[in-house]
């Protein structure tokens, strides 16, 4: 189950994600200065971050939506959020 209109926008985070890094690639190999290159890397951070969220987004609105209404499949939503909530704080 995908969200159309997210997927259209992870899509394009994901293709600015793989410019990003085709940039920071060639910036290392250019031996740019250091702290311009920690600013990229940090900015593709941040990219990633949104596209996480927008992939969160995605999952709660379809696949939790759906595990919340069937029975049974209440705890491996709960558990599902806990991992990716344990994952992106660590």
């Amino acid at each position: 189950m995908v969200n159309q209109h997210i997927k259209k926008r992870a899509l394009h985070r994901a293709r600015i994600l793989e410019g990003q890094m085709k940039g920071l690639a060639k910036a290392i190999e250019e031996e740019q200065y250091c702290v311009d290159l920690m600013l990229q890397s940090l900015s593709i951070q941040e990219s990633l971050k949104s596209l996480n969220r927008l992939l969160l987004e995605n999952h709660l609105k379809t696949h939790v939506k759906h595990q919340l209404q069937k029975k049974g499949e209440e705890e491996r939503a709960v558990q599902e959020l806990i991992k990716v909530y344990t994952l992106s704080n660590k």
